[in-house]
């Protein structure tokens, strides 16, 4: 019997492989909902999960495994238009004559950038077209320095800088240029006449959830159960304990996949993770009418969140019961800040008097719910030197035989995060353990 600890979507994608491969395996979640970061709320109609989500056509393996599951046809395919808010007006920033009207750069800073965005290195006269295609060459160079040095000032300082501010606040010196390199390839799926193309299944990601699910087998996962000790005989994981409620188990076990933030494997291991993550605060608010017609908008002004993004100007309002679905998010870099110690009523009351100032049209009287959803850890902080500090899916040689690992700090979530690099380092997993057991 093999054990994965945590029900997020990297524990489904490493159970599911263990099961198709025939191996006996077991889930234990912490909290008492399965999918993570994935998990949802109910609405007046499709569910609609906590934290945003979408897909890149560049994630290919979450895409296969919907096809394995059956439910690949449910995956729509949605032009998602963006904005960019700025001294109190969105300016559209999809189609190229929409970017060549943007009036807070010149036209050779759009130039700069657009060769940037299709990986064109136009440095020196010459244009070169595979500067970027390896992307440790740029692991320890600051993401100012690369933007000033491969666009332009005025490209970093009018369009990188505030979206920098949002990601990664006053740690946004120490990030890496392949993060954003990475982050250009991962989100490179444009139609040039009409802007990003990105995908949603119909229904939600519940929709590739609960299938997943199944064929783990409901029986198989155990919720509200914290693991909290591994134990090990002569090198190798030999015993996994768990404590639901105020009952203790200790089970043997063939190996542990960990899928969860490195803190946990710590807590477990010693193993120590260097990689610093960041918190996020989102809000799902319901409202009787839109607020934009703009599905994802970057805000340079000073308001205190990083993005509106209002799903429902991207997966249609009926889908929902005809309700009108906004999402407004912030990163957290410190325990510090002001996020970090307000309460729910005190963000709510904050937040929507943002967009009341954003937005003057706006009012709080078409708001019908506020839903606030809060992770410690929700992402890494892509500083530089970051490959050097991704945690091994096979740990033998730093801790023991048999244990693996799944979570956010793997190489598949470098240099981005995604879903996609939660399935990815599952399965990773799952090869490794099915080779061993060959």
């Amino acid at each position: 019997m093999y054990h994965v600890v945590g029900g997020g979507i990297a524990g489904l994608a490493a159970a599911y492989s263990l099961k198709q491969r025939g191996h006996e395996v077991r889930i234990f979640e912490g909290s008492e909902q399965l999918g993570g970061l994935a998990a949802s709320y109910e609405t007046a109609g499709d569910p609609i999960e906590k934290f945003y989500h979408h897909l890149s056509k560049s994630e290919q393996t979450i895409v296969g495994l919907a096809d394995e599951l059956g439910v690949g046809d449910r995956i729509d395919w949605r032009l998602g238009k963006n904005a960019y808010f700025v001294d109190g007006e969105a300016y559209p920033m999809d189609t190229p004559w929409e970017i060549l009207a943007y009036p807070h750069m010149n036209l050779y800073d759009i130039f700069r950038l657009g060769m940037l965005t299709m990986e064109v290195d136009v440095r020196g006269g010459i244009p070169s077209f595979d500067t970027y295609e390896d992307l440790t060459a740029f692991e320890d160079v600051p993401i100012k320095q690369f933007l000033v040095e491969h666009t332009t000032r005025g490209v970093y300082e009018n369009f990188f800088e505030p979206l920098l501010d949002a990601k990664f606040g006053d740690r946004k010196e120490e990030v890496s240029a392949a993060w954003l390199l990475g982050r250009i390839k991962f989100r490179g799926e444009r139609d040039l006449l009409r802007g990003e193309i990105l995908g949603y299944p119909d229904g939600g990601f519940d929709a590739l959830l609960e299938p997943l699910i199944e064929e783990v087998g409901r029986d198989t996962v155990q919720t509200n159960t914290r693991v909290t000790d591994l134990g090990t005989e002569d090198g190798e994981v030999a015993t996994i304990t768990t404590e639901q409620g105020e009952e203790t188990e200790t089970h043997d076990t063939d190996g542990v996949v960990v899928a969860t933030m490195p803190n946990v494997l710590e807590g477990l291991t010693g193993y120590t993770c260097e990689i610093d993550f960041q918190g996020a605060v989102c809000a799902v608010v319901t409202m009787d009418r839109p607020l934009t017609d703009t599905y994802w908008l970057n805000i340079a002004d000073d308001v205190p969140f990083g993005a509106l993004i209002e799903h429902t100007n991207f997966v249609p309002p009926e889908r929902y019961g005809g309700d009108h679905l906004l999402y407004v998010a912030s990163y957290v870099q410190s325990d510090d800040e002001w996020l970090a110690t307000a309460d729910d009523e005190e963000i709510e009351n904050r937040w929507l008097g943002a967009i009341e100032g954003m937005h003057p049209e706006f009012d709080r009287e078409h708001v019908e719910q506020f839903r606030l959803a809060k992770a410690p850890r929700a992402a890494p902080i892509y500083e530089r030197g970051y490959l050097d500090m991704v945690v091994p899916y096979d740990l033998e040689a730093e801790v023991a035989d048999g244990l693996y690992y799944a979570g956010m700090a793997s190489e598949s979530q470098y240099p981005e995060r995604s879903l996609d690099g939660g399935i990815v380092a599952g399965f990773e997993c799952a090869n490794l353990i099915d080779r061993k057991a060959e």
